[in-house]
């Protein structure tokens, strides 16, 4: 058994937890043992919602192991009903509850409950918490939605959005006005916002746009074949993708292709002589699948950075992952081990990570700046003000979230360049660190190996965030050929070798 501190994606029922918590009108009735609710911090503290997740557990104790647990969901369910009223009920159970097969879709389906139950099947020991809001959400759209006759304007679904998603709220908005500008109304949002009487009407859309295909292309698929419904492949994260979105739904709809360029910041300044020294940045990129390949292409084509390294955690994705990274000339990294990332990053050595939170620990610790741009986040990825991934203002935010921590990176490089004047401290750590006393981590010398003052004093004039390789790189070019202590040339020596 492997135990871990951190997690990329919970188990699937958490998925779940998602999907009913971003609906109005639906209602989860979960079997799960007593402490099983921590899902509920995820959205009241983290996403900061101002309700709890419609939610009814079971919550049995280890004395109810010898009685009758499937009474006790029998009740919960009864009682769920009776007090919410919902228009539809989802019905499952945890990973622990899967254990003892009380079978909570069948017992609920005998109740004759006035209104839908739809049951959830979600391995809980083979699958994780993205496939459980894209199961989830099919077998909403899946027992809801029926054919109807089309609206008279043309229409589009929005598929994916859910509750603790990243930026899904502000994306929602981006999408709907972007869509507005080429003529086009939404026709229901999915699941973020739904009721079950929304699905019912999805059919009535003339196509769906799929937002996140970690949590919506199985509706989607379904969508196609069974309500004729086309559904986008281009996710609009980035100013080319964007584009590239444009023209898509123009070509779907008929419509003349709209798309508003005075309101992009990065464009111009990816042309300036500012941005030269933003060029060529060595970057790793790691999260969900969407995320990264729409950041790698933008980290390419329209930041001029170098893609040294990238990987995704949701293995779902892995196949698609591994044919960018192809492109790209690079080994992707499928794993949901966070230690098998940093062992990746330390290899590279990136000026930049562009990640999720587990990898801004981990930069903190390595000294080297994060932006991030998937999931799993944490409060501060859920601001108060307009903050979107997707769209025009999506690709503005995306660009002041990369190159802030880049433009720090060079104030702390100039810092420590004159850390020995007075006005400097070498003490306090990086501010886009969050300031302290914060040492800047360092690979320690070989115990064969001595470093002379000198040779430490020209190593500090190399950036922070590559001074650990510099070192190493070093130690290790001394060694072979058989150098005992590191002077001055012996660093240039090793650097003039490295750099061939």
């Amino acid at each position: 058994m492997k135990l871990s501190v951190w997690t990329y994606e919970g188990p699937p029922h958490v998925g779940a937890l998602r999907v009913a918590t971003a609906m109005k009108g639906l209602h989860y009735v979960l079997h799960a043992p007593q402490g099983d609710t921590y899902a509920d911090l995820l959205f009241t503290m983290i996403e900061r919602r101002n309700h709890r997740p419609p939610v009814t557990y079971t919550t049995f104790q280890a004395r109810d192991l010898g009685s009758d647990t499937a009474n006790l969901f029998r009740e919960a369910c009864q009682n769920a009903y009776d007090r919410f009223q919902p228009q539809a009920m989802i019905v499952g159970a945890s990973c622990t509850a899967e254990l003892i097969q009380d079978d909570p879709g069948g017992m609920a389906e005998t109740m004759g409950l006035p209104c839908p139950v739809i049951p959830l099947e979600l391995p809980s020991y083979q699958r994780k918490e993205n496939f459980g809001a894209d199961e989830t959400l099919f077998q909403i759209v899946r027992t809801l939605a029926r054919p109807c006759e089309s609206t008279q304007r043309v229409t589009a679904n929005l598929i994916g959005p859910t509750a603790l998603g990243f930026r899904h709220r502000d994306d929602i908005t981006e999408l709907t006005a972007l869509l507005s500008e080429m003529g086009i109304e939404v026709n229901v949002t999915a699941p973020y916002g739904a009721t079950p009487a929304d699905i019912t009407r999805l059919g009535a859309a003339h196509f769906n746009v799929l937002m996140y295909p970690e949590t919506g292309e199985a509706a989607c698929r379904w969508m196609e074949r069974e309500l004729d419904l086309p559904f986008t492949k281009t996710v609009p994260i980035g100013v080319g993708a964007t584009r590239d979105f444009v023209a898509e739904v123009a070509g779907l709809t008929g419509l003349p292709a709209k798309f508003d360029e005075a309101r992009l910041r990065l464009p111009w300044y990816s042309a300036s002589v500012d941005s030269t020294y933003l060029t060529g940045k060595r970057v790793f990129l790691f999260g969900d699948g969407t995320h990264v390949a729409a950041a790698a292409r933008i980290a390419r084509d329209e930041m001029g950075f170098e893609v040294v390294g990238l990987g995704c955690f949701n293995r779902e994705m892995g196949r698609q992952i591994r044919t960018l990274a192809k492109e790209f000339g690079v080994e992707a990294l499928i794993t949901d081990d966070y230690l098998d990332v940093e062992a990746r990053i330390e290899e590279l050595a990136p000026e930049l990570i562009l990640g999720t939170q587990m990898e801004r620990h981990i930069g903190k610790r390595l000294g080297i700046p994060c932006a991030v741009i998937s999931a799993p986040v944490h409060v501060q990825d859920f601001p108060a003000r307009y903050s979107p991934q997707m769209g025009i203002e999506g690709a503005n935010v995306i660009f002041d979230t990369w190159v802030h921590p880049l433009v720090m990176g060079l104030e702390e490089h100039l810092l420590h360049m004159f850390r020995d004047d007075f006005e400097f401290n070498d003490a306090a750590g990086p501010s886009h660190h969050g300031g302290g006393q914060v040492a800047v981590p360092e690979t320690p010398a070989s115990a064969d190996i001595i470093w002379l003052a000198e040779a430490e004093q020209e190593l500090r004039k190399v950036p922070f965030f590559v001074r650990g390789k510099a070192r190493r790189n070093t130690e290790t070019f001394a060694a072979e050929h058989g150098v005992a202590q590191i002077g001055i040339d012996t660093l240039y020596e090793a650097k003039a070798h490295y750099a061939r």
